[in-house]
């Protein structure tokens, strides 16, 4: 649809919308329309505009889901047919998201408040001959993101989700800040009590995501903000967060569904090379139904040098804990105050520069374990790992 102009009204969950002249003539069907059961269209009050109501979700009083009730992923090679008229109700916000967020401005009908629109940018070039795009990655971040904000319940260290705008993209909260990168290095340093502070409040972010069954993928100071009112930190950028009971496939891999399940072969009844029954002849077992084939994601490297060693060697097998190396990684710049690199290729093998962990005060010990070989005992992120904060110091 060609949409010059999107009003969000004070009603709930209705938005005016306005259509060129191009659409107009397109869209001449008799009023009072009904074109699914989620959007009413009402031509009568307003003949150039289009109105769409999406029914809030009732509030779900049901434990926090598992990896098993994830909803389903399936990637389209067209990414803005994420946000195409009508907006799938899977694809909108929990109940009331503008719960914790403060009005940037307030009247007698209605509350304005700051958001973020991301909208699929799509590029094509012309390489060689060929038109290469962007489109099928693109389609797969904005999903992986989706499948996040729509799966995991609030929470203060995670950018809230207020749902998405057919024909645009989805709407998160405007988060007032700066990224983990600018905190890192400006003056003075840290504190002792700041950075524990902000280790908790990371621990505890990447903790919740990790207990709905996904992970991250792409954790990096610059995917991490941090509130300038309150030192709050907010964690962002889902596009490549990955189910964490998943196939894992290198990019470079077309990601295939394994084949369906096929029980073992037995010899037939009549086969010479079975047994004769006997006179009294039992009713067969029941044969158990076969599991569900595991679904296959592609697993990309995120940002050097936070990104785990066997994400680089497409060798991940576990990628909650690919997200616990990036968090060790993150440590060390915060117990530093400072950036750190290692060589790719030293990265890849497991490999650190000589004395990367010296000078740690704060996070040595955990470094040490969040760095190890994901399958030489590195550690996992849990929230009994909370640190204790110095009450006779400031943060």
């Amino acid at each position: 649809m060609h949409i010059k102009r999107v009003t969000l009204t004070s009603k709930k969950n209705w938005w005016m919308v306005e259509l060129d002249e191009e659409e107009k003539e397109k869209n001449s069907a008799p009023a009072n329309i009904y074109s699914s059961e989620e959007t009413a269209v009402n031509l009568d009050a307003h003949p150039h505009r289009t109105v769409h109501n999406r029914p809030s979700r009732p509030f779900d009083q049901s434990p926090h889901p598992t990896a098993s009730v994830i909803p389903v992923y399936t990637p389209s090679h067209n990414p803005t047919a994420i946000f195409s008229f009508p907006t799938p109700t899977s694809y909108s916000a929990h109940p009331n998201p503008t719960q914790n967020l403060a009005p940037c401005a307030a009247g007698s009908a209605s509350e304005l408040f700051k958001c973020i629109v991301k909208k699929p940018n799509v590029v094509q070039l012309e390489i060689n001959g060929e038109m290469q795009t962007n489109a099928k990655d693109v389609t797969t971040q904005f999903l992986a993101e989706l499948r996040v904000y729509t799966t995991l319940t609030r929470h203060r260290n995670i950018a809230a989700f207020l749902g998405c705008l057919e024909n645009v993209g989805m709407v998160l909260e405007y988060i007032e800040g700066r990224t983990l990168f600018d905190v890192v290095r400006e003056s003075p340093v840290l504190t002792r009590n700041k950075k524990i502070d902000f280790h908790n409040q990371l621990l505890d972010g990447l903790t919740h995501l990790h207990s709905f069954g996904l992970s991250h993928g792409d954790l990096s100071l610059l995917n991490v903000q941090v509130t300038h009112s309150s030192d709050t930190i907010k964690l962002l950028d889902f596009g490549r967060s990955v189910a964490a009971d998943s196939v894992y496939a290198s990019p470079s891999d077309d990601t295939v569904e394994p084949p369906p399940f096929s029980p073992t072969l037995v010899p037939r009844a009549n086969s010479r090379f079975v047994p004769k029954p006997p006179y009294i002849q039992h009713p067969p077992l029941p044969i158990a139904p076969p599991p569900p084939p595991r679904k296959v994601e592609q697993i990309h490297p995120g940002t050097r040098p936070f990104s785990a060693p066997e994400i680089l060697r497409a060798e991940c097998q576990d990628a909650r804990l690919a997200d616990a190396y990036s968090f060790g990684m993150i440590l060390i710049c915060l117990d530093r105050c400072d950036l750190v690199d290692v060589k790719p290729w030293d990265q890849r093998k497991d490999l650190l520069p000589q004395g990367f962990l010296d000078g740690l005060e704060v996070f040595r010990e955990r470094c040490e374990d969040y760095l190890r070989r994901w399958d030489k005992g590195r550690r996992r992120l849990v929230r009994e790992d909370m640190m204790d904060v110095d009450a006779h110091m400031e943060l």
